[in-house]
């Protein structure tokens, strides 16, 4: 059973690359077609590509392995931490410091400060010993360290691989991964280079929805390892044997499965009043997608104009929007080749 459905790309927007002009000649294999200056990325792969590296994922967690979440451009911010969160792994979201990877025991040595600095009381000037100006820049200090490393707070070693979120950007995590040959699972949009990449994703890496949906399938994965590793002992397992934290009791006990359904509702809403807000009402996709299953053609005008996201570019640049537009999806949808598996087979 596939983990995510076509339908679930298409509405997330996954299918919608860069601008034609802002490409990578060795993605060519991963695009469809091109639609109004845009390239639109072959989503039957990217369902090959997302089980390919879902399985990876259970199976490097259920063997006591770690999956660290990078992500720091806005869109990506808070679905990594929630989904990251959500499972008990380490995520980085804010920025990425320079040998976070390779120069690792530096950076344990800041997490114990950070530590230190926690059990520390502000607000008890005479208790403490310091002076009023000590603990302020004490407070500053730790609420940089908070910042900048508090997702990686628990993280004891370096991860058995990285999940990413815009190589492009977050290039120095992926080139320090690759140099302590930690395999990377990442989005790949059309602007990316897949040679960089262990476990590709042909994607959108712009789109709030896209981004979403791929880090909770990710996150999914996690989980469903961490139930193989305390489901009854697998051989070659590595790790040691260990108490369950309380988080990993929850996910097993299925209060997980509580709170990611309130986690999604509380998205799906965000979502709705966030669509109505950028959106003409003639624009819906869910209804574009309707008369296309219905074989009803879309009326001229109906397509949405081009919305600039959330994370401004450079002048001169385009980003795709990170919603289908109406006459996009239809066209998607009818196309022979991304949705083989809901069109009528001939």
């Amino acid at each position: 059973m596939a983990v995510v459905t076509t339908r679930q790309l298409l509405e997330s927007g996954v299918h919608f690359g860069h601008q034609t002009r802002r490409w990578n000649p060795k993605m060519k294999r991963f695009i469809f077609t091109e639609r109004n200056g845009i390239y639109i990325i072959d989503l039957q792969q990217s369902l090959a590509h997302i089980d390919r590296a879902y399985e990876f994922i259970k199976q490097t967690v259920s063997h006591g392995g770690s999956v660290l979440f990078v992500g720091t451009k806005k869109q990506a911010q808070e679905p990594l931490a929630q989904q990251a969160a959500r499972v008990g792994m380490p995520y980085v979201n804010q920025r990425w410091l320079g040998g976070m990877l390779t120069n690792f025991s530096t950076v344990s040595k800041r997490l114990q400060r950070m530590k230190e600095l926690e059990q520390i009381d502000f607000d008890d000037v005479a208790a403490s010993g310091r002076t009023k100006k000590e603990l302020l820049m004490m407070r500053r200090e730790k609420e940089k360290l908070e910042r900048t490393l508090g997702g990686i707070r628990d993280m004891t070693r370096t991860p058995s691989a990285i999940w990413v979120v815009d190589t492009n950007k977050e290039h120095l995590a992926v080139d320090e991964a690759r140099k302590l040959g930690i395999p990377v699972v990442a989005i790949l949009d059309t602007n990316c280079d897949p040679d960089v990449v262990d476990y590709r994703i042909p994607g959108n890496d712009d789109a709030i929805r896209s981004v979403t949906l791929l880090t909770r399938v990710v996150a999914d994965a996690v989980a469903e390892g961490l139930r193989s590793r305390h489901g009854g002992g697998q051989e070659g397992a590595t790790g040691t044997d260990e108490p369950l934290a309380a988080w990993e009791a929850e996910l097993l006990g299925g209060e997980l499965q509580v709170g990611e359904t309130e986690n999604l509702q509380r998205q799906e809403a965000s979502h709705e009043a966030e669509a109505a807000e950028r959106v003409p009402a003639n624009t819906d996709a869910a209804a574009a997608v309707e008369l296309a299953e219905q074989g009803t053609e879309v009326p001229p005008g109906s397509e949405r104009p081009a919305q600039a996201d959330d994370a401004p570019l450079p002048s001169g640049q385009y980003q795709a929007s990170s919603e289908p537009t109406a006459i996009d999806t239809v066209e998607a949808v009818q196309g022979d080749g991304v949705l083989a598996d809901e069109a009528p087979q001939g």
